[in-house]
């Protein structure tokens, strides 16, 4: 597959981007060493660098891999300190796990600390708040009393559980009734760097690239759609999500089967279902789309229908190409664009 340009890999390794994770490989000829991206060694110099699109090339041109970065372990590879921290998550949920706590496992609290701000973009602390409130909503839904849900959430006081409530959600407790159930989020790490799903009362509401710009806008849009708060959280369909996808990009999977709830205008609507209809390691055009529909007039407003979708890669408009073959706006990349279309027609 075609890499991005040593420039525009170079410019990820300075500001140590890990949309590139899975994209490239650096070499080091002056050290004879292979990274990551993110590798948090000294910054080489743009001349002694060279990039490969894998281990397997650095290692046929004699580079050995780094110690600090490990580029030979697995991407999405939990590491081993993390499971005592998971299960005191899962034996503990209502307790504050701080950080001599982590001491006493024999586990660094920066270490955790740097390993949750880069796979849920928050840190371990606020991270365990949002597992709280997320429990004390559903508590509330169900009809628990609101002091009663703060002291078994390990709140202190009710006062304190109503701020971080209305800090964390928009609303207070005693209002939760009238609230929609809440839309729980994960990150997920890929080749293509780290996305965000959601899932809406078990069906699948957003796939998006973590770095989309129009991501806060979708996410903003998403909470009024549904009325409902976005919190982490863990669902059976987003264990399913993230085992498709996976399948996806080792091309092994060409059509997911996770349900959807994607709301929209009627227009939206039709694009979105026309573009689920465009078969894997196929493309079409926006106006093959547009007569598609019945809309050959309507082709700038199929594109910004096709612009405005939320879930990327289950409904695929990185199929969507200009008429004269040309690959055009991506919200992820046209980088991506090319690597999602060049893994399709590998595996088609």
């Amino acid at each position: 597959m075609k890499l991005p340009s040593n420039e525009t890999m170079y410019e990820a390794l300075v500001r140590k981007d890990a949309a590139y994770e899975g994209i490239f490989i650096t070499a080091v000829k002056t050290t004879g060493i292979f990274c990551r991206p993110t590798c948090t060694a000294r910054k080489p110099k743009f001349e002694n660098v060279e990039f490969f699109s894998s281990t397997k090339e650095a290692l046929d041109h004699g580079y050995r891999p780094c110690k600090r970065c490990t580029p030979m372990r697995p991407l999405d590879a939990k590491p081993s300190w993390l499971s005592p921290v998971e299960e005191a998550l899962r034996e503990f949920p209502e307790r504050k796990i701080r950080d001599q706590d982590l001491r006493q496992l024999g586990i660094d609290p920066s270490q955790v600390r740097r390993w949750f701000k880069k796979h849920h973009g928050i840190t371990f602390q606020a991270y365990q708040r949002s597992l709280r409130l997320n429990r004390a909503f559903g508590t509330l839904r169900e009809g628990q009393p609101v002091t009663m849900a703060a002291y078994s959430q390990g709140y202190e006081s009710v006062s304190g559980f109503h701020e971080a409530f209305r800090n964390r959600l928009g609303t207070v407790p005693s209002k939760v009734a009238a609230t929609g159930s809440p839309i729980h989020i994960r990150r997920m790490t890929t080749p293509l760097g780290p996305m965000l799903a959601g899932t809406k009362e078990e069906r699948v509401c957003l796939v998006e690239f973590a770095d989309r710009r129009m991501l806060e806008t979708q996410l903003d849009r998403l909470q009024k759609y549904f009325k409902s708060p976005l919190l982490p959280g863990s669902s059976a369909t987003l264990d399913l999500l993230e085992r498709q996808l996976h399948e996806y990009f080792m091309g092994q999977l060409k059509e997911f089967t996770v349900p959807l709830a994607n709301p929209g205008t009627p227009f939206q609507q039709e694009v979105w279902t026309a573009l689920q209809r465009i078969p894997y390691g196929q493309t079409a055009s926006y106006q093959q789309l547009a007569d598609g529909i019945g809309r050959k007039k309507a082709v700038r407003a199929v594109a910004s229908a096709n612009g405005d979708n939320r879930i990327a890669i289950l409904i695929p408009c990185h199929r969507i190409i200009g008429s004269d073959g040309k690959l055009r706006g991506y919200g992820g990349g046209l980088w991506r664009k090319k690597w999602l279309l060049d893994l399709e027609q590998k595996h088609r």
